[in-house]
């Protein structure tokens, strides 16, 4: 089970370690891999060196001089997660080369998209019951960093491997009629996914989370689902499906 926990998700250190309890206790059914963010984490290192930066599509702008203090912040969230869930081991795209990308775009600076997995590694860290806890810098062409969206990385991840994944964010799930509570869908198929981009019922900051579900199921993974991580409790019934939204091929 990959489990992508977003950087906003993360921001309450008693909520996160709760969150890496339960990650943790999935492993008596479960062997969870979890690929992480650090949003908030980035712009609170941005800031304290008097840096900022711009983001476009959602995505981070990463000129090179940026790239090391995105890599240093979530290479320090990296470790305490992993010291948090416990039994686990916290990984970076270096690593034994587990994540290689390709610059997205030139004007996004050191932004990549992944282009292979290195799941050999991951697939023997979990037959040794570890848990790898993957931060999102991945390696170029070039051999340097590249900045990673933590969506599409979680994606890449589930498709390499083949199993289901679980977006942990903000938000509980996907809306037909934001935010009406009653409008929250349980299960949606590609199909009205993409529908509900093209109609407008999927909007704003949910787009590039809807996106990143299909993308995993493009690379192979049969299930995503997009649920609240505010709230203790609700890992292991989102990885049930019974809470959040469900997508399927």
């Amino acid at each position: 089970m990959i489990i992508k926990y977003g950087g906003n998700a993360m921001k309450s250190p008693e909520l996160r370690r709760v969150v890496a309890a339960e990650i943790a206790a999935l492993r008596g059914e479960y062997l969870p891999v979890v690929v992480h963010g650090g949003g908030p984490f980035i712009e609170r290192e941005l800031t304290a060196r008097g840096l900022s930066s711009e983001f476009r599509g959602g995505l981070r702008v990463t000129p090179p001089e940026l790239m090391d203090v995105v890599e240093m912040a979530l290479c320090m969230l990296n470790k305490r997660l992993s010291q948090e869930v416990g039994g686990a081991v916290g990984l970076m795209g270096r690593d034994s080369d587990l994540l290689r990308a390709e610059v997205l775009d030139p004007a996004l600076g050191r932004v990549g998209r992944v282009t292979k997995v290195n799941a050999e590694l991951l697939r023997t860290l979990l037959g040794a019951g570890i848990t790898p806890v993957l931060g999102c810098v991945a390696v170029g062409p070039d051999g340097e960093a590249l900045n990673i969206n933590a969506d599409t990385a979680a994606g890449a991840v589930a498709g390499a491997l083949g199993q289901g994944v679980v977006f942990l964010t903000d938000v509980d799930g996907v809306y037909r009629a934001y935010p009406d509570p009653d409008s929250l869908a349980p299960h949606l198929a590609r199909a009205e996914v993409e529908e509900g981009v093209a109609t407008g019922w999927i909007a704003g900051g949910m787009i590039p989370k809807v996106r990143a579900a299909l993308d995993a199921l493009e690379r192979g993974a049969p299930f995503a689902t997009i649920a609240s991580g505010m709230t203790a409790g609700v890992l292991a019934a989102a990885v049930w499906g019974e809470v959040g939204t469900r997508i399927t091929p």
